[in-house]
């Protein structure tokens, strides 16, 4: 047991273990060398050589105790056959929300779409600076709820909120049931293709009303 897993499990350490978040990698110059040459960031994320070659850059500097995938939790809309892209300056960008279409994906057509994030984590698992030193490999979903807002208002709620956001709540509840189904095969994939620790982002869990 690695102590990342004793932490999250609650059970006292001789040591802290440390990891760096995905986007504390950005800084470095190998990972700015590969970004300019891929400005569009969900390319980047379905190429399995580049993003599992990111992920591992951090590690290759630093003794860390994990590796998190280089990944974003909108794939998961992605997958669901959802425009997303990214606008430098203003962040995720998404389309129209067609969930009739939603509704008729199956598990194979969504696995299909982002196999390529599974093929990274794989290959970062395997890789010798992870098996060989008792490394972690992070990978991650977003909450339902955090892509939930995403995936109606099309944006970061940054920018705005959708008026009477709130409101449709046929759509809302439709969307979340699509949720549950993919993000449990989303996790699952990543797990079965090595990551060993999966963390949850609810990053805008503050708006939900009390």
């Amino acid at each position: 047991m690695t102590p990342l897993h004793e932490v999250i499990i609650k059970k006292k350490t001789k040591i802290n273990p440390i990891w760096i978040m995905r986007q504390a990698g950005r800084y470095l110059p190998e990972f700015r060398k590969i970004r300019k040459l891929n400005p569009n960031f969900i390319n980047l994320c379905l190429n399995e050589s580049l993003s599992s070659e990111i992920t591992l850059q951090p590690l290759k500097r630093f003794n860390l105790d994990a590796a998190i995938i280089f990944s974003d939790i909108l794939m998961l809309p992605y997958g669901l056959n959802q425009k997303v892209e990214f606008e430098k300056g203003f962040g995720p960008k998404l389309g129209e929300v067609n969930i009739d279409e939603m509704t008729r994906i199956d598990e194979i057509d969504f696995v299909e779409k982002i196999y390529p994030v599974y093929k990274a984590i794989k290959k970062v698992s395997s890789d010798s600076i992870v098996k060989n030193n008792n490394k972690n490999t992070i990978g991650f979903v977003g909450a339902p709820w955090t892509l939930l807002v995403y995936i109606i208002n099309q944006q970061s709620p940054k920018k705005s909120l959708k008026k009477n956001f709130f409101k449709n709540e046929f759509l809302i509840n439709r969307i979340l049931l699509i949720l549950e189904k993919f993000l449990k095969i989303h996790i699952k994939n990543q797990i079965d293709n090595g990551a060993n620790v999966i963390q949850i982002f609810d990053s805008w869990a503050g708006l939900l009303e009390k």
